[in-house]
């Protein structure tokens, strides 16, 4: 990978911890060498069922899935794209195996820093420490409201939120996991769409 596209990839990165606190520069810059990149393939996992999770990660480019086995379904609960941190937070917090799965739906570029150099790094500095209470109480949110609104709202209205919020993911992720992130079957899916693009037309 060029340099250019790595400087670039870390720059990203130190402006999206900026955005949660302000953070002495010399000091950012040497918590950043923590950071490792790592490169994932279209399919292939960063989490598996029973690992253990000890690192905290950021989306430089790409899109994870968040995931579960039920009964032979994959059960979607978040996808996190380009200029995110996300981890599975329970097995990450508890020190205990996932019982989720982690995978990339693209080709991914992740940054990620390990949970002791992490907590060393807030234990130096308490802007850092808020980042990083801020970003794994989002993370955390992400996945509780998702949770709300299969809950509260119609298989119509999760589809029209999606497609104003997140209208990206309709492009990059196959419909089964959207259907899935949706609640929905894909033929459930299927038939919202033909629905909404009949309404269009009159």
């Amino acid at each position: 990978m060029h340099t250019n596209t790595i400087n670039k990839h870390l720059d990203n990165l130190r402006n999206k911890i900026l955005s949660y606190t302000e953070v002495d520069n010399e000091f950012l810059d040497r918590e950043l060498q923590f950071y490792n990149k790592i490169e994932l393939k279209k399919g292939e996992n960063l989490i598996s069922e029973g690992q253990l999770v000890e690192h905290f990660y950021y989306v430089a480019e790409g899109c994870i899935y968040y995931y579960k086995m039920e009964e032979g379904e994959n059960q979607v609960l978040e996808f996190y794209t380009d200029d995110v941190f996300f981890t599975d937070v329970p097995a990450y917090v508890k020190g205990k195996p996932s019982k989720y799965n982690l995978r990339a739906a693209e080709r991914t570029i992740l940054y990620a820093i390990k949970k002791s150099d992490a907590e060393s790094s807030f234990d130096k500095s308490h802007q850092l420490e808020r980042f990083g209470r801020l970003s794994m109480q989002e993370a955390f949110i992400k996945i509780f409201t998702r949770v709300e609104r299969l809950n509260s709202k119609s298989n119509e209205e999760r589809y029209l939120r999606l497609v104003e919020k997140r209208p990206e993911l309709l492009q990059r992720v196959p419909q089964y996991l959207i259907a899935s992130y949706l609640g929905l079957t894909p033929v459930g899916l299927s038939k919202i769409r033909k629905r909404m693009a009949k309404s269009k037309k009159h």
